[in-house]
């Protein structure tokens, strides 16, 4: 695409983003965020546990075009896949897909969504860990905060 189709898209996304709002039976919940500009995130993660992969996947946030966008577009690039491939996606990659000559700049915004989304399928595959050795996930009215 070019650079005015990328800008387009970007728009596009940000502006009426895909799986937008909050998931109620979310497995995962994890917010994330850039504390020196002030986009956060926060990616829910519902897991088909049979198949090891994303049955569901939401986002909320506020931030810049492009933090925005990118966490709209990760959800489409995510929505079924196996959860190894998460873990095995590339934050170079997630720059190409968002635009890198838009994006060059500002790469935390552009990342900012697959980090917060990497950082809820570790989570969910510790709380199974413990789940498997009968100790209860950890609590707090808090919840973690992942930061790029």
């Amino acid at each position: 695409m070019d650079r005015q189709a990328i800008i387009e898209l970007l728009i596009e996304h940000s502006e009426a983003p895909h799986h937008h709002g909050k998931l109620s039976d979310a497995d995962v919940i994890m917010p994330g965020g850039n504390p020196g500009c002030g986009d956060v995130i926060t990616m829910y993660l519902k897991v088909d546990r049979e198949h090891d992969q994303v049955a569901d996947v939401a986002f909320e946030g506020e931030g810049c075009t492009i933090s925005q966008a990118a966490a709209s577009i990760l959800t489409d690039l995510v929505e079924h896949a196996p959860l190894e491939d998460i873990e095995k996606m590339d934050y170079h990659a997630m720059m190409e897909v968002v635009g890198r000559e838009v994006a060059q700049t500002r790469p935390r915004c552009a990342t900012l969504a697959l980090g917060t989304l990497k950082a809820a399928v570790k989570k969910y595959r510790a709380d199974r860990i413990r789940e498997t050795l009968g100790e209860s996930a950890p609590t707090s009215d808090a919840p973690e905060k992942f930061e790029i």
